[in-house]
């Protein structure tokens, strides 16, 4: 299930995107880029749309996918 933007405090939200940004594991090659920074290059993927957060009922968590990945499970699903 899509959870909304406007649906989330900016609070839960930045709980949310924090949270996805520890855990990613990415190399961001060869600078340093600071948690306040991937936070907001992560919210702007959000906000354009590119990605979008994922409540799984089934293993009760929220995620954020690319957007046009969800799409294509979904495609695949049906």
């Amino acid at each position: 299930m899509i959870i909304p933007l406007e649906t989330l405090s900016e609070d839960i939200l930045n709980n949310i995107v924090e949270a996805h940004v520890l855990q990613e594991g990415t190399d961001y090659g060869l600078y340093d880029v600071s948690l306040e920074e991937k936070v907001a290059a992560v919210k702007r993927q959000l906000k354009d749309k590119t990605a979008i957060l994922v409540y799984s009922q089934l293993h009760e968590t929220v995620n954020i996918v690319p957007a046009d990945k969800y799409q294509q499970i979904q495609a695949q699903a049906q």
